[in-house]
């Protein structure tokens, strides 16, 4: 049994990646803030252990046990304005910096980062450690920085390194806001979503595999290693909203064009998989229309 210290427990990643982890016979210790409604949303298992520490806490939380690997997924500001306060993304920058240095307090011999898309900007190949990184908000400058950084940082501390750039992840807790649960809960609601017209091509991966690419990256990713995570397998958007509609609400009507690309809009985020394959043997398992099948599902157990 090895023990996984995960930041950012209670985040959709987060959960799934502890779920995944207890699954198979490990030890979890999960970071949380002390006041979190969200901390109930965790499995209940004997391995896993709440640890109540905010991310502003890092740099001065003392350990009391021993751990094998630290996943960093927490960050704070991630989705509309926020993504551009850039105060709030340095400080992002400085708590992943303290989380390596707690997981060398840890005992921990390797330390996992979660990067994003956000790092690469526009680009129209497949994204990959060998895609020109030029990120346009002050999230994915972060984002960048904090890999760059902890990578630098983990070298010093003797820890071996891995950093993935996550693309988009849907599945069961997901954010209310994006485009995924905003289709469940229109067309749910019989009525007519309003999009752009969704003709850029995506690359959308299931929560479930996504925890497993992190834990194969946890287990076998090569130190220094930089790992885009997505299907690598793109496709339009709008096949996308149309198999998500056919799960929802069968025949229902889809308002494509009804809106503009918003400014700088990416019509191109395909992740080059084949490093994962390589390295840790990952396989997406689940398909877009039964990952949408088991959100739904958990829909009707809330």
């Amino acid at each position: 049994m090895k023990t996984y210290v995960i930041s950012g427990a209670t985040g959709m990643i987060g959960r799934a990646l502890a779920a995944y982890l207890l699954e198979r016979g490990d030890r979890v210790l999960a970071l949380v803030r002390p006041d979190s409604a969200r901390a109930a949303t965790m499995p209940r298992h004997q391995n896993l252990r709440l640890v109540g520490c905010d991310m502003a806490d890092y740099a001065t939380y003392t350990p009391d046990e021993h751990a094998d690997v630290f996943f960093h997924l927490a960050w704070a500001k991630t989705t509309g304005a926020g993504r551009d306060d850039m105060l709030a993304q340095w400080q992002n920058v400085r708590c992943a910096l303290d989380a390596a240095n707690l997981a060398a307090r840890f005992g921990c011999a390797k330390f996992v980062g979660a990067g994003s898309q956000a790092e690469y900007g526009p680009a129209n190949v497949p994204l990959s450690a060998s895609t020109p990184a030029d990120p346009q908000n002050g999230y994915g400058i972060a984002k960048y920085a904090a890999g760059k950084m902890t990578a630098a940082l983990c070298r010093q501390l003797g820890l071996a390194h891995c950093w993935v750039r996550i693309l988009s992840i849907y599945g069961e807790g997901d954010n209310a806001n994006t485009l995924i649960m905003y289709l469940i809960r229109a067309l749910s609601n019989g009525e007519t979503p309003e999009l752009t017209p969704c003709e850029q091509i995506w690359d959308y991966l299931y929560v479930g595999d996504a925890a497993a690419a992190l834990a194969g990256v946890a287990d076998r990713g090569r130190d220094g290693a930089i790992y885009a995570l997505g299907s690598g397998q793109g496709r339009p958007l709008y096949e996308y909203v149309n198999i998500l509609r056919d799960c929802v609400a069968p025949g229902a009507c889809v308002a494509f064009g009804a809106r503009a690309y918003y400014p700088h809009q990416p019509m191109y985020l395909v992740a080059d998989i084949r490093p994962l394959v390589a390295d840790v043997g990952f396989a997406p398992r689940v398909s877009f229309a039964e990952g949408i099948r088991r959100i739904l599902a958990a829909q009707k157990e809330e």
